[in-house]
């Protein structure tokens, strides 16, 4: 029976015990004891709340880490439309006022037209 406290088996207890046992079957309960007592730990130490900080807070790092690639990318594609799209931008201005000049052209021809239809 277990009664709550740690046990600890080492491995030299264990093996001594096999060289020094005079039966097999005691050593298989002795070792097959160490093995319980083994997992038992390990299921406690799984349950440890500074062990599930230490996991939660190794989860939260590797998602840091993964939304900074992310965003990584992210700022290079920005970086990449603000170096070509300030050129096309640049471009597209000049050719609005290249053309300003011809739109106004033909808005005074068409309310000039206007008026004059006016006037018949």
């Amino acid at each position: 029976l277990h009664t709550g406290a740690p046990v600890y088996c080492s491995c030299a207890q264990v093996f001594g015990g096999l060289a020094m046992a005079p039966h097999r079957s005691i050593a298989l309960l002795v070792a097959a004891g160490c093995a319980g007592a083994a997992q038992a730990l390990e299921t406690r130490a799984s349950l440890n709340p500074i062990r599930k900080v230490v996991n939660m807070l190794q989860m939260m790092q590797k998602k840091v880490e993964e939304e900074g690639e992310k965003e990584k990318e992210l700022y290079e594609k920005f970086m990449c439309w603000c170096s070509t799209g300030s050129g096309d931008l640049t471009a597209s201005i000049e050719a609005a006022k290249e053309k300003v000049p011809s739109v106004l052209a033909e808005i005074e021809a068409s309310e000039g037209k206007i008026a004059q239809a006016k006037e018949d």
